[in-house]
């Protein structure tokens, strides 16, 4: 086996990791999927990510916008409106999500056969 020297490899800090500690939360990637069509509120977020309780999803939205993911807009009104919407930053994740989306679409049928035969040798 030839031993390969990763692109990012001998860098203090991975640009990989520096990614993933930024969109790996369990609903981050799925929160900006999301907003990549256009701005949301809340619970149209809280509608579309049913798994997420309102507490995670909270924190995670604040973590996208203390990392510049997520523009947070607050409207002085009664009742209070927040609006989320991607910055720049944000948008610029869309083509990663889609090659995720694509990668894990080539990949379903695979996995699904694997874990058809785990359950079957479980059972």
């Amino acid at each position: 086996m030839v031993n390969q020297v990763l692109p990012y490899q001998h860098e203090e800090q991975c640009p990989v990791e520096i990614a993933l500690d930024m969109v790996g939360g369990k609903w981050k990637s799925l929160i900006i999927y999301y907003l990549l069509p256009g701005t949301m509120r809340f619970n149209q977020l809280r509608r579309a990510i049913p798994g997420a309780t309102q507490q995670m999803l909270t924190r995670q939205l604040r973590e996208l916008e203390q990392d510049g993911i997520i523009h947070r807009e607050v409207y002085a009104q009664v009742p209070p409106k927040v609006e989320y919407s991607l910055t720049a930053s944000g948008r610029s994740l869309g083509p990663v999500l889609e090659q995720m989306g694509q990668w894990a679409c080539m990949h379903r049928q695979q996995w699904n056969t694997q874990d058809a035969v785990i359950e079957a040798e479980t059972s």
